[in-house]
């Protein structure tokens, strides 16, 4: 039989619950006092007779009593909790942070994968498994659920917030989530489980990962270096998925609270303010058990639930593995509109003809897509390092199952790649491509800047490059997939200006602690990496942390790993050159050709000058440039700074940094300054700004860029 709680604290809570004193209970026993004190403070433990009538005097039966693995469901019964509203007259009309993310299923995978492998435990050496499950409730399925969430108590704020759709984003989403469920008769789970994680531990309250998830906003506490989210923004995209603001979780914890690891209850929704029977509300409500220690005993905390409630909830999990599942109550998949589809499948369109956000079988396969995509490295192993991760995807219908499970298999959607890394893993990787299947290595320098934004450079850490010929599964060619610890792909791009010709290949850049735990300054690199990536987590570049931990130039040591990366891959895959034959030596000699005499090559140093520009707003609001360059002939030539300016009708232009900098043909970038190539005529760079930077918005400006020459600043 399984074993809980200590009996003591067990009993304590169960008296506060029931609004008994020991004093109470006692009487109802016909013992003293000192006895029921001696239980609580674990002095001594009742007998077995005992226990029966404890669980009487308690309204329970005698097994849970014995077992102490769950509450009593007397006094104070699950319900839910609503934020009152401010007594300042304050209102906030929905999460912000969930605006950071799309309603896609795509970035919801992204995020919870990300954050179940920065829970993995480590010390047994096993992949975190993770399985995305959707299912689709109808009829007498969806009135149970309804019914076990308590619907009719919710379904006076949801009308309250439809009544106001009108007026803000979050409303109208809410409105068409519960159109959607009366109109059609239908509701989408989208269920995810992590198992080998460490689940959602600590206090209801305290600091700690439960408190993180459920309770606070902006809070990221990960159990690793290598983590990959920092922003505490990651799990906003649950709600954002639902079209009912709702999310119901069950975690099973790795270090025990309050004696117990199974079955750790609780639900989140996120509505606008409101206003209910004369009363306002703020915004959020919990689901779960009043607890008596707050005012009124109307905050309502975790609970341990039966498994006959978890399985109502559709929350039952697999097994005992620490970890914890995530339910998203009304799932829908915007994004998926955007798709470029001349084939829609029939059950992807709904009876009025548009296509169905709400569809299970595209979202699986949507699911499947993302999850390949941007965790294939984390899903292999080799040379003895087993994978960091499995994933699995299934879908059903009121129980059945329409789309069969299956596992995400990176050598099927991602071969070169795969191959790639499991060559890097088992030492099969060679110097230079010469054969078909060969994986080249070579390994590439960061620079790492000294923090605090003293001057110089910290170490060199070296990435490693590797690269193969691709495959048609890849997609798109000539790609460099960037990783950092957890393995999973931050930086996916297409090397600029290769030679005519060149053989279509696959690159990946193994940064950080994914360059090895022995790779020098690993450690160093992995958190400056960290820092430089935005909450979205897809490219390295400038961010706020970046400037104020290192330096406001500190991304160019960034532009100057992209720089050499690029430099490496046009090495590896050039062709080789045809040596000279003897016929072709017999025709040039046989052949006279006039030719104008040298002109005379101007001595001292020669300043490129600016020569052509294209200028573009970017979606985050930057301007991005793409710039030639003409070299006049000289036997030196001036390292140049590009410039950002403003362009302004009175005073002196406002100066603009520079948030990427990336040289593409006959120069580099080094700290901000281009050098150009010995005997280059021409030369071409692209750049973006940085958005912080800009004094006003950039749809109302003139940008102006110039090349000064670099006086050693």
């Amino acid at each position: 039989m399984e074993t809980g709680e200590e009996f003591g604290p067990w009993l304590a809570r169960q008296l506060k619950l029931a609004g008994k004193t020991q004093a109470e209970l006692a009487d109802e026993l016909h013992l003293t006092r000192a006895a029921v004190s001696a239980w609580v403070t674990g002095r001594s433990t009742p007998r077995p007779t005992v226990m029966t009538d404890i669980a009487r005097a308690l309204g329970t039966d005698v097994g849970t009593v014995h077992t102490r693995t769950t509450d009593t469901q007397v006094g104070l019964p699950i319900a839910w909790y609503h934020r009152p509203g401010h007594p300042d007259g304050g209102r906030e009309l929905g999460n912000a942070a969930a605006f950071a993310f799309d309603a896609d299923v795509q970035v919801l995978a992204r995020e919870t994968c990300q954050n179940s492998l920065d829970e993995r435990l480590v010390d047994n050496g096993r992949p975190v498994r993770v399985r995305y499950t959707l299912h689709e409730l109808t009829g007498e399925k969806l009135d149970a659920f309804r019914e076990a969430i308590l619907w009719t108590d919710l379904f006076p704020h949801y009308s309250a917030v439809s009544e106001s759709a009108g007026n803000q984003k979050v409303g109208r989403v809410v409105d068409a989530g519960v159109r959607d469920m009366y109109e059609k008769g239908r509701l989408v789970l989208l269920r995810i489980d992590d198992y080998n994680a460490s689940g959602l531990v600590g206090d209801d309250y305290a600091d700690g990962k439960f408190a993180a998830v459920v309770r606070r906003q902006l809070e990221s506490l990960k159990s690793t270096q290598g983590a990959g989210g920092s922003y505490g923004l990651g799990k906003a995209t649950l709600w954002a998925n639902s079209a009912l603001g709702l999310v119901l979780i069950n975690s099973t914890l790795s270090v025990p609270h309050e004696g117990r690891t199974e079955r750790r209850l609780i639900g989140r929704l996120e509505l606008p303010w409101r206003e209910v029977g004369g009363q306002q509300y703020a915004g959020p409500a919990w689901f779960g058990r009043p607890d008596p220690d707050s005012l009124g005993a109307q905050v309502a905390r975790s609970w341990w639930a039966d498994e006959e409630t978890v399985d109502r909830l559709h929350l039952t999990r697999e097994n005992d593995e620490p970890g914890t599942s995530f339910l998203v109550v009304g799932a829908h998949d915007v994004a998926s509109l955007d798709e470029k589809r001349s084939d829609v499948d029939d059950e992807a369109v709904d009876e009025d003809g548009d296509e169905d956000t709400r569809d299970i079988a595209r979202m699986h396969r949507r699911l499947v897509e993302a999850l390949s995509r941007d965790f294939w490295a984390a899903m292999i192993g080799g040379g003895g390092r087993p994978p960091l991760l499995e994933v699995f995807v299934r879908s059903f219908r009121n129980g059945v199952e329409v789309v069969a499970e299956e596992q995400v298999d990176p050598s099927d959607m991602q071969p070169s790649r795969t191959r790639a890394l499991r060559a890097h893993f088992e030492g099969a990787t060679v110097d230079r491509l010469t054969e078909a299947g060969q994986v080249a290595a070579r390994g590439v320098p960061l620079r790492l800047p000294l923090s605090g934004g003293a001057r110089g450079t910290l170490g060199t850490h070296e990435a490693i490059l590797l690269i193969t010929e691709a495959e048609d599964k890849d997609g798109l060619k000539n790609q460099v997939h960037s990783l950092r610890g957890n393995r999973m792909t931050v930086k996916n791009t297409t090397v600029p200006n290769l030679p005519v010709g060149t053989n279509p290949f696959q690159a990946v850049l193994l940064a950080g602690e994914a360059a090895g735990e022995s790779a020098p300054f690993a450690r160093e690199a992995e958190e400056f990496l960290r820092a430089a990536e935005p909450p979205e987590h897809d490219r390295w570049g400038q961010t706020e942390e970046l400037s104020l931990r290192w330096s406001p130039s500190a991304y160019r040591r960034i532009n100057s790993l992209t720089t050499e990366v690029n430099k490496t891959v046009k090495e590896l895959v050039a062709r080789p050159k045809r040596g000279d034959r003897a016929g072709g030596e017999a025709l040039r000699k046989a052949l006279t050709v006039k030719t104008r005499p040298k002109a005379k090559v101007p001595s001292g140093p020669v300043a490129p000058v600016l020569d052509d520009i294209e200028a573009t707003v970017g979606e985050g609001g930057e301007w991005r440039i793409a710039a030639e360059v003409s070299i006049p002939r000289g036997d030196e030539i001036t390292p140049m700074v590009p410039v950002a300016l403003l362009d302004v009708r009175s005073g002196g232009r406002p100066r603009l940094d520079w948030a990427e900098l990336v040289a593409v043909e006959g120069c580099e970038v080094e700290d901000g300054v281009l050098r150009f190539a010995p005997g280059a005529r021409r030369a071409r760079f692209h750049g973006a700004t940085d958005v912080t930077s800009h004094p006003v918005r950039t749809a109302l400006t003139s940008l102006v860029v110039e090349l000064r020459a670099d006086k050693g600043e």
